[in-house]
């Protein structure tokens, strides 16, 4: 039996995008709605896809509920841009993520999972641009599939139970982000909430949060929490 969860973050955890999740979603916005909202002042940051839509489009008049009722028609086309355009953008492993990768898959007490805001096909999309086979991680929730993040951590976890038939709880369960919002996403799951300063969030912001642990980088993730 399997005997921890590994749930990650992708963008400024596994990954730097360069910026082609907010140009993807620039020509998607302006294409499927006819318009972008104030796109280039919104924080992407620890939000869903779903959830950035809804705010930039809330001067619209549109609601959370009504973009979830478009979200599957949506993410045809941001996929669609993202193919388009991907050739154009660097999009990179953070240092010390893929080495991990590899490293837990050569364990057999690990199931890797991806719990992102990303929307599932963009999410592939990105992982394969970076090196990573989206076929590594065995379980997932994506940001096509909730406007709470927190909503994420809780459906992965589920998806694994039902899948190993383990209850994965506790401590069996680690959530790794860059953001405030992983850290409450993995409090919502009842999981080990690790928090790398990676990505796109002050250290001391990720420090007031409290997580049960806050790496530089993930060089040191195995030794420090997989004991």
């Amino acid at each position: 039996m399997t005997d921890r969860l590994i749930l990650f973050d992708i963008d400024g955890t596994l990954l730097m995008s360069s910026g082609i999740g907010r140009e993807a979603k620039r020509l998607a916005m302006q294409e499927f709605f006819e318009t972008t909202g104030d796109i280039d002042n919104h924080v992407f940051g620890g939000k869903t896809d779903w959830r950035i839509l809804a705010d930039l489009l809330e001067p619209e008049g549109k609601t959370v509920e009504e973009i979830g009722q478009i979200m599957a028609d949506y993410q045809v086309v941001m996929t669609r841009h993202m193919e388009a355009i991907k050739d154009k953008f660097e999009v990179t492993p953070v240092p010390y993520a893929m080495e991990l990768i590899k490293s837990l898959r050569d364990r057999d007490d690990v199931w890797l999972g991806l719990v992102t805001g990303n929307m599932e096909q963009t999410a592939y999309i990105k992982l394969k641009q970076a090196g990573y086979d989206p076929d590594w991680f065995v379980v997932g929730a994506f940001g096509n599939e909730s406007a709470d993040r927190d909503d994420l951590s809780r459906l992965a976890v589920k998806r694994a139970r039902e899948l190993e038939e383990n209850p994965f709880t506790g401590d069996k369960v680690v959530v790794i982000g860059d953001t405030d919002a992983d850290i409450k996403a993995a409090r919502a799951a009842d999981a080990v909430a690790v928090a790398v300063t990676t990505g796109y969030v002050h250290r001391d912001k990720l420090i007031s949060c409290d997580p049960d642990f806050l790496l530089a980088d993930l060089s040191t993730f195995e030794d420090l929490i997989l004991v």
